[in-house]
């Protein structure tokens, strides 16, 4: 079936659904993603302090520290032992990312994703075509990379350009520079790659997908029978390759969960299907329809 023009895409959930539900999920996100943020700036702002420091290494509620994987790798590659505050932050970090689907953090956290989603809206909305085109694997050589320069420099010296990191200070601090890493991230989205930066380039995002290879939250999609063909699942995807298995593999025996690590867990799919095909579940039970029909088949048979 062929694609939809970017306007129509939705429609039928909206239909379905109304508009609420079919935007569910981005909604959320979007909540989550400012409340973040808000959470940051309510302590220099107000004085209160929930988290004090920034999104590479926190402190919550005075208790509970937080370090970002990829700054806790490039200490070590850059031969600094990390303080115990450091190592048991990193844990807690791993830990929930672990549990909730590792790359949650670039859907449902990350400042940067706004401004790369945005780029895509435009970019779509204007009927922009072509561009450069990376191997997704090119973000873990894009992390060894970050790792093999601090090993080098003796630093964490991608701390320097990670846009996460000057994005947070900009706003916090009022830096000029962050506006410019906005810009050309935005730019590069938009011009020269489509959904280049996030799921292409970023290292945090590679480092979050081997943190999420095993997660049991995933996305399903256990009611693919009542597919439709619509093809908006994959139009909204930021990572459109990890779909099709879980939801056209039931003659393969491939299970209805989408267990590849790149997916966000972002849940545009669940909002734009208009037949409920997808939703947030476990990575357990994951046997094909197929398979199953199979087994119960060979049950009967012995039964008789």
């Amino acid at each position: 079936m062929a694609a939809k023009a970017f306007n129509e895409v939705g429609k039928d959930a909206v239909k379905a659904k109304g508009w609420v539900r079919s935007h569910k999920w981005l909604m959320l996100r979007r909540l989550s993603q400012i409340s973040m943020l808000g959470l940051f700036l309510l302590g220099p702002l107000t004085g209160v302090w929930i988290i004090k420091g920034n999104l590479s290494s926190s402190l919550l509620l005075d208790t509970v520290p937080m370090t970002e994987p990829i700054m806790f790798l490039q200490m070590l590659a850059a031969g600094l032992w990390p303080a115990v505050e450091a190592l048991i932050g990193v844990a807690v970090v791993v830990g929930f990312y672990f549990l909730v689907g590792g790359r949650v953090y670039c859907s449902w956290v990350c400042p940067v994703n706004i401004i790369t989603d945005a780029a895509h809206w435009l970019r779509e909305r204007l009927g922009i075509r072509g561009g450069a085109r990376f191997s997704r694997n090119l973000r873990y050589w894009m992390l060894a990379m970050v790792l093999v320069l601090s090993a080098i420099t003796g630093s964490m010296a991608y701390e320097m350009f990670n846009p996460v990191s000057i994005l947070h200070r900009g706003i916090i601090f009022s830096v000029g520079l962050a506006w410019s890493v906005v810009i050309a991230i935005f730019l590069f989205d938009f011009l020269v790659a489509k959904r280049g930066w996030c799921s292409h380039l970023c290292p945090m995002g590679g480092l979050y997908s081997l943190v999420g290879k095993y997660s049991p939250l995933r996305v399903r999609a256990d009611k693919r029978t009542g597919c439709n063909d619509c093809m908006d699942c994959f139009a909204v995807c930021p990572e459109p390759q990890v779909i099709k298995p879980a939801l056209k593999g039931a003659d393969k025996g491939i299970g209805p969960v989408i267990v590849a690590s790149e997916c966000t867990n972002c849940g545009r799919c669940i909002d734009v299907c208009s037949e409920d095909v997808f939703s947030f579940g476990s990575r357990f039970n994951n046997a094909s329809v197929q398979v199953e029909k199979l087994m119960s088949k060979k049950e009967s048979a012995q039964q008789v």
